[in-house]
C-alpha cells in the first residue's frame, strides 16, 4: 500500500468501516499465516534497568520500584514448566543491562534451556540494546528471536520520549545488527503517545516494511503515574488508544501479510477482551505470563497491568478458554516461526 492508503485506513471513523477493516485483516491473516494462534510464554526475569525512558514504570530513576532479578535456576525452571505444558516458544524479557554479570547470566540460562529441552524450545529475547558481541553470544547459546521495539520510527518523537543520553541511531543500528546476525527480527511501537500523530503511525508501518521485520509487537501507550511522560498524558483516552491499536494491528497485517503479530497484554488492560479483539483484527500470537506471582507486581511498565495474581497455569488455562471461544486453534508444540522469516531466508539464498 502507499503511505496515503495506510493513512486513510488508520483514519477510519465510522464503526461499520472499522469493523469491516478488522474482518478483512482477520481473513487476510487466515489466508497468509493460517488459523493457528501461537503461544509465547513470557518470563519477566528482572526489573532492574539502566535506561531512563520517560514513559516506563521500571525506568532507572523511579525510586518507588522494588527491584528484583531472577537467578539462572528460576529462569530455567520457568522455561521447563513451559516445555512440559506444551509451549514451544518463550520470551525472556527484562529491563536493560549490558554488564558482564547480566550478559553471562542470560547466556547460561539460554544454554541450559537449550540443553534441557533438546533444542526444542524457541527462545525470543527482549533485553534491549546490546553490543554485537553480546548478540552473538546469546545467539550461539540458543536464542532464536529478538524483539527490540523501536517505540516510534520518528527520530524527533523518539527524542521526546527519552533523555538526551538515549540514541535513536543506536537503537536502529541494533536492529540492523540483529538482522545481519540471523535473528528472527521483531520490533514495534507504542500507540497513542503524547505528541504522536496518525501520520507518525502510518510511517511506523512503512518502517516495519522497510526494515523487513519478521515479528511485530506493538500495543497501546498506557501512562504510569511515576513517569515524566504521564504529566503530558492528561488527555489519555483508553477507548481511543484501544481502537487505534486494533487499527494498527489490522493495517500492519494487510501491509505485511506473513509476519507474526502479537495481541499484547496491554490490550487487555484497556478492555477485558482486548487480546481477543487483537486476534480478530489480524494478530496471531499471544503471550501468556509465566512469571512467578511473587515478581509480577514488581514488573509494571504501565498502570493497570492484568493477571498479577494469576500463576502460570491459571494464565494458560484462561487464555486457552479465551482463544477457543473465538473458534481459533492453539498451536501447542509448534514454535510458530514467522513465514516471513522463512521466505526472507530463501530470498537471501537466491541472491
Amino acid at each position: 500500500m502507499t503511505g496515503a492508503a495506510i493513512l486513510s485506513l488508520l483514519r477510519l471513523e465510522k464503526k461499520e468501516d472499522i469493523a469491516a477493516l478488522y474482518r478483512h485483516a482477520h481473513d487476510f491473516r487466515l489466508k497468509n499465516v493460517g488459523p493457528k494462534v501461537y503461544l509465547r510464554g513470557l518470563i519477566e526475569l528482572s526489573n532492574t534497568c539502566v535506561k531512563n525512558c520517560l514513559y516506563c514504570g521500571i525506568r532507572r530513576d523511579n525510586k518507588s520500584v522494588q527491584r528484583f532479578s531472577m537467578c539462572v535456576d528460576e529462569i530455567r525452571e520457568s522455561a521447563l514448566w513451559a516445555h512440559r505444558n506444551g509451549y514451544a516458544s518463550i520470551v525472556l524479557q527484562s529491563g536493560e543491562r549490558a554488564d558482564e554479570e547480566f550478559v553471562s547470566l542470560i547466556e547460561t540460562a539460554l544454554a541450559q534451556i537449550s540443553e534441557k529441552t533438546g533444542g526444542k524450545m524457541a527462545v525470543t529475547i527482549s533485553l534491549g540494546e546490546q553490543s554485537r558481541r553480546t548478540y552473538e553470544r546469546w545467539l550461539k547459546a540458543g536464542a532464536r528471536r529478538y524483539l527490540l521495539r523501536i517505540e516510534t520510527s520518528n527520530p524527533q518523537l523518539y527524542e521526546k520520549l527519552h533523555p538526551s543520553d538515549h540514541s535513536f541511531a543506536e537503537r536502529l543500528d541494533c536492529l540492523h545488527t540483529l538482522k545481519d546476525l540471523g535473528y528472527q527480527l521483531g520490533t514495534g511501537v507504542m500507540i497513542g503517545l503524547p505528541f504522536q500523530t496518525v501520520e507518525n503511525l502510518a510511517d511506523d508501518i512503512i518502517f516495519f516494511r522497510k526494515i523487513d521485520a519478521d515479528m511485530i509487537g506493538m500495543g497501546p501507550y498506557i501512562p504510569h503515574k511515576d513517569t515524566p511522560l504521564a504529566a503530558g498524558a492528561a488527555d489519555f483516552d483508553a477507548e481511543r488508544n484501544l481502537e487505534l491499536s486494533l487499527k494498527m494491528i489490522a493495517v500492519a497485517r494487510l501491509e505485511l501479510a506473513d509476519v507474526n503479530i502479537a495481541a499484547t497484554t496491554a490490550l487487555q488492560t484497556l478492555h477485558p477482551t482486548g487480546r481477543e479483539m487483537g486476534l480478530l483484527a489480524g494478530a496471531n500470537v499471544v503471550m501468556p505470563n509465566l512469571t512467578d506471582t511473587k515478581y509480577r507486581p514488581l514488573y509494571k511498565l504501565y498502570e493497570g497491568k492484568p493477571c498479577l495474581d494469576e500463576n502460570a497455569e491459571m494464565c494458560r488455562n484462561c487464555l486457552e478458554n479465551r482463544i477457543k471461544s473465538l473458534g481459533e486453534e492453539i498451536a501447542y508444540g509448534d514454535p510458530g516461526d514467522p513465514l516471513h522469516f522463512r521466505r526472507r531466508l530463501r530470498r537471501q539464498t537466491y541472491l
